[in-house]
């Protein structure tokens, strides 16, 4: 073995990481949190014959999104309302693989106490190691191949801030050697290898109006990497490798429900809070750092939907239950539409959008700035599926309350 080589395999072994696929969908909203689908095509009908249903396995209930990486595909549960669950499956067969569980559920207060108190972050995955965040906000490393436990981190318990009212919501993002999550305190980010903490970040507010609902994404603005953050009343620019804020902007919202995942579109950033309006921001260097520079602002309200784009357009499904176009330059909504669901998750390839509701239904929609275009609609589920889809290669992943359905898309 050469040199070279050798210095290669030592250092894949330092960072215990394996190769992911670009098919692969190993996070919340998929490889780059934006619902963006690169490989295959979609056919235009959602037919038997054009999505085939391959397999369903039985699951307790969850409100996290599945994963998948490479053969396997990976999802949570709550248990008897007392244990989470972490489980492994085979993408293809729907064979059980391993099987992890730990106490740790809680009771939510309020309007969302109704619709179930289950464990609600999407896993992220880096190829050897799944980092799954628990409602009590823990954070758990798991080895992929079979589930044991690397290592543990009661994030409440060590910064002793009590446990945000809604559970930990932000679903873990994998950035070089760290793990980055908003929590009951604040913004933090650990090493991956270890869970030991890099930096900290505090949140103006802890405890109702700590912690975050949304999940934050890595992005470049002003020619300045960053990670930006919003939590419950505003939207940050931090350095992603010491956590030294950059910038913040006040974004104002009913009961502090900023809840999507805010969207990039070039060099400017997109929002739309419940009860605060839309906003598109853009920054500037100074000598000073960084000046936020609100583009435009709307009173056009979002809710649970993270919004996504398509060539020149911004899709994003509304409070009001309608699916608005809107223009990324202006802020003017191209057309709107009927209500349809409370809520979708969205995922884009090409010039087409999947689209599932909370009751079941998946939509096949054809992107066009002018006017809604349905070309199908069929029922998934017979349940509700508020877990945000997922599509790797051929295959989509629907996560019900109680089941786990695979389909393969066929043109």
């Amino acid at each position: 073995m050469s040199a070279q080589l050798s210095l290669l395999v030592l250092i894949s072994a330092s960072l215990g990481q394996t190769e992911l696929d670009s098919a692969d969908w190993p996070q919340w909203r998929g490889p780059n949190r934006d619902s963006q689908v690169t490989s295959g095509d979609w056919p235009d009908s959602l037919s038997e014959d054009h999505l085939k249903t391959l397999w369903q396995v039985d699951l307790e209930p969850s409100y996290s999104g599945p994963i998948v990486v490479g053969s396997r595909v990976f999802v949570t549960e709550t248990r008897d309302r007392s244990h989470e669950v972490v489980k492994a499956f085979d993408r293809h067969t729907g064979q059980q693989l391993w099987n992890v569980e730990w106490p740790g559920a809680m009771s939510v207060p309020f309007f969302a106490k109704a619709n179930g108190d289950w464990i609600r972050s999407t896993p992220a995955c880096d190829g050897s190691r799944l980092y799954v965040a628990g409602m009590k906000d823990v954070l758990v490393c798991l080895e992929v191949e079979t589930g044991t436990e690397v290592w543990r981190k009661d994030i409440a318990e060590e910064f002793d801030t009590g446990l945000e009212s809604f559970g930990f919501v932000c679903s873990p993002l994998i950035d070089g050697d760290g793990v980055i999550v908003q929590s009951s305190a604040g913004t933090i980010k650990v090493n991956k290898l270890t869970g030991e903490l890099v930096w900290r970040m505090p949140d103006a507010e802890l405890g109702m109006m700590g912690g975050s609902f949304s999940s934050p994404i890595i992005a470049t603005l002003a020619e300045r990497r960053q990670l930006i953050v919003q939590t419950r009343q505003e939207m940050m620019g931090l350095d992603p490798d010491a956590g030294e804020q950059l910038w913040s902007k006040s974004i104002p919202a009913f009961r502090g429900m900023n809840i999507l995942t805010p969207l990039m579109i070039g060099d400017q950033v997109f929002t739309c809070t419940y009860g605060g309006g839309a906003h598109m921001l853009s920054m500037d260097r100074t000598d000073q750092g960084f000046e936020v520079r609100q583009v435009w602002e709307t009173k056009m309200e979002g809710y649970m939907s993270s919004p996504v784009l398509v060539d020149n357009s911004i899709y994003v499904h509304l409070k009001n239950q309608r699916l608005a176009c809107v223009d990324p330059l202006s802020g003017k909504e191209r057309w709107r539409s009927k209500p349809f669901g409370k809520y979708w998750s969205m995922a884009v390839n090409g010039d087409h959008i999947l689209a599932l509701d909370e009751r079941g239904e998946l939509l096949l929609i054809d992107a066009d700035p002018n006017q809604l275009i349905v070309l199908d609609r069929r029922m998934v589920s017979e349940e509700p599926a508020w877990a945000h889809l997922a599509v790797s290669g051929n295959h989509v992943f629907v996560r019900s309350i109680n089941h786990l359905t695979v389909f393969e898309m066929k043109q």
